[in-house]
């Protein structure tokens, strides 16, 4: 079995990034834990990637990432405003961007790793839609830094932003909570995707401590666009016992959530109340305006952007970051019907 530098790192004791220290020849580590792995990658056969250890050839060149079938790439609302403000800062930081597309996904096995390598770019961002394919991991393991968005890598020279899931969940409910309802549904993206997944955790743990009732019926699983949301919403108005008011966690699913509901003859917020995530532009232009949760989409990719840079240059070990949201309250929301039940 091939040794990696996981497995040196392990056997020596100290972190990866101290082992990439070591093998690019870096002054910040003590001779004595030097020569201990030195000796461990002679032992153990371990051989460095030579693209790795030639640390003064660098291209300034960053590869992006559109992972996944779907979800990701340049007209989704969200993801183009943190590429934008990530090419903003990258370029300001002496990089420019190639971008790596998936348009034959599953009719060909991509090989993001060798594509970076040929391109000889210094590090990467990927963002991610849902059904990412393997080679993103094989990528995410490689010794090139990466930084992912809404995607959980766990190489040894990545690391990735997403808005906090629990500080989303918090809001939303409390803001219902206060507002008086007490039968509140959920609208989720595609289980199995990081942010589809902490979402929907974050909520159940929210509505939990609140001591709200969560019915299995009151779940529905979409794909974070519109007709999922109008979807779900139709499900949910056709329950015995409907919510009074629904999260959808994309803004373009609770657009389509708030088209069902007017089509059934409902207004909203006076017979349901909808919260969207993500405040793309047209939820302030929807009818009613969307209340909603504010991902900080520059934040994002300016700190992308930083992470990445201290990657390359070895000034960090791999980490997590997560954002903090804003509710922005608009028209969508209001006090909950008072009912006998």
């Amino acid at each position: 079995m091939k040794v990696t530098i996981k497995d040196i790192a392990k056997l020596a004791g100290v972190s990866q990034a101290t082992v990439s220290k070591i093998i690019n020849n870096y002054h910040d580590v003590g001779q004595e834990t030097r020569k201990r792995v030195i000796e461990i990658m002679e032992r153990e056969g371990y051989r460095p990637s030579q693209s790795r250890m030639i640390n003064d050839k660098k291209t300034n060149v960053v590869g992006v990432v559109f992972a996944g079938r779907v979800n990701a790439d340049l007209t989704h609302p969200v993801f183009v405003e943190v590429l934008n403000e990530f090419k903003k800062t990258i370029g300001q930081l002496g990089y420019d961007l190639i971008l790596f597309s998936n348009e034959q996904f599953f009719e060909v096995r991509e090989n993001y790793l060798a594509r970076c390598q040929h391109f000889d770019v210094d590090g990467c961002l990927i963002i991610a839609g849902d059904q990412v394919e393997s080679s993103v991991y094989e990528l995410d393991q490689s010794p090139i830094p990466c930084v992912g968005v809404d995607i959980e890598l766990t190489g040894p020279f990545s690391s990735y932003v997403m808005s906090d899931s629990n500080s989303i969940a918090a809001k939303v409910v409390e803001h219902f909570y206060l507002n008086g309802h007490r039968k509140i549904a959920y609208i989720g993206g595609t289980n199995g995707s990081l942010v589809a997944d902490s979402r929907l955790s974050a909520f159940k743990q929210t509505l939990k401590y609140y001591g709200l009732p969560m019915k299995d019926e009151w779940f529905y699983e979409g794909d974070f666009f519109e007709k999922s949301g109008y979807d779900g919403m139709n499900r949910l108005l056709d329950l015995e016992d409907t919510p009074t008011a629904v999260f959808a966690s994309a803004d373009l699913m609770a657009i389509g959530a708030m088209k069902a509901a007017k089509e059934r003859g409902l207004h909203v917020p006076d017979d349901i109340s909808v919260i969207g995530c993500d405040d793309i532009l047209p939820a302030r232009y929807v009818e009613p305006p969307l209340t909603t949760i504010r991902q900080d989409k520059v934040k994002m990719g300016k700190m992308a952007a930083h992470i990445l840079l201290d990657l390359i240059k070895n000034h960090i070990e791999s980490s997590t970051v997560a954002v903090e949201p804003e509710l922005v309250v608009r028209h969508s929301t209001g006090a909950a019907l008072q009912t006998n039940s």
